[in-house]
């Protein structure tokens, strides 16, 4: 398709704000892109950029061009990916994301299985904390624990993420243990640290009713592991997931108090399995989504640590 090119270049240069950098972006001369774009707006008899010496920005033209350019764009890629894998065996790379902790323990351990299944498929595991783009930064699928999944891919439950307030043996002989929500504010206890500084505790109780408790420490993180350090040092409690509690409780290190109210989290309570549209038929993302299932269903291996304990017992 002729127009395809020109449509694709148009896109770039919205989206990388200069023609040079959209030049760079699709390996071609500002020449090339300045020629896509002036045949673009020939072709509709209009401008679509408003030039200065410092900018380009869309002209009202250009603005609904643009909307409809990504979609159109977006309906190609698609129907190029289903046409190609339909009925093809995984393979090709595979780009995941994943949160650190949750990557290392849980996700890290599936890659090898995978690609022992199917030999011409290659992984690539990136771990941050950070919202990843999908699109920006290529990647197939994105395993999200948060309860606002990205409006623009499709989202798939994977499994709910339950999550326990605890602390150490010799936390609880030290400092007492809390009877009541209330009483948390009276302890030491550590929140993963977000932006907006707040330190309150919300939980559910077996009616259904939210309690709001205010909680706080000396010294705070933005990272999970160094939350469960800290509590494992006996320096105070924390609200964990269960796939980090369950674990250390087999171990005899962490106890959970306060068993009959659930923690809200801001975090929202599934991991999601996060991916664009194009990739909805893509071998090589339904492999690793049915090993994700049969992972995690019925029960992931965190909460079946604690059922298999109890048979044993």
């Amino acid at each position: 398709m002729v127009w395809l090119g020109s449509w694709e270049a148009f896109a770039k240069v919205v989206e990388c704000g200069s023609m040079a950098a959209a030049a760079r972006r699709l390996d071609c001369t500002r020449a090339q892109v300045s020629k896509q774009i002036g045949e673009l707006e020939r072709a509709f008899g209009v401008r679509l950029f408003e030039r200065s010496t410092r900018k380009l920005s869309l002209t009202p033209s250009g603005e609904i061009f643009h909307q409809h350019a990504l979609q159109a764009l977006e309906a190609v890629q698609s129907a190029e990916i289903a046409v190609k894998n339909q009925g093809d065996a995984p393979r090709g790379v595979l780009r995941i994301s994943a949160s650190i902790t949750f990557g290392r323990m849980y996700i890290a351990p599936l890659l090898p299985r995978l690609i022992a299944r199917y030999p011409e498929l290659r992984c690539e595991l990136v771990l941050t904390d950070q919202l990843v783009d999908l699109i920006d930064d290529n990647i197939d699928l994105a395993l999200r624990m948060t309860k606002a999944p990205p409006e623009d891919a499709v989202a798939k439950k994977l499994v709910a993420l339950k999550r326990v307030i605890c602390g150490t043996p010799a936390y609880f002989a030290a400092h007492g243990t809390p009877k009541t929500p209330q009483e948390l504010a009276g302890h030491t206890c550590f929140s993963y640290l977000l932006g907006d500084g707040e330190r309150v505790w919300r939980m559910r109780n077996r009616q259904g009713e939210e309690i709001s408790v205010p909680v706080g420490s000396a010294f705070q993180f933005n990272n999970v592991d160094c939350i469960v350090d800290a509590v494992l040092a006996g320096h105070g409690l924390a609200i964990l997931p269960t796939y980090l509690f369950n674990p250390e409780r087999l171990l005899g290190r962490l106890l959970s108090v306060l068993d009959d109210f659930e923690p809200i989290s801001s975090f929202g309570q599934y991991l999601h399995a996060c991916y664009t549209p194009s990739r909805v038929r893509a071998p090589k993302v339904r492999a690793f989504l049915a090993e994700l299932e049969n992972e995690f269903d019925p029960l992931p291996p965190w909460e079946k640590l604690g059922a298999d304990r109890l048979q044993v017992d």
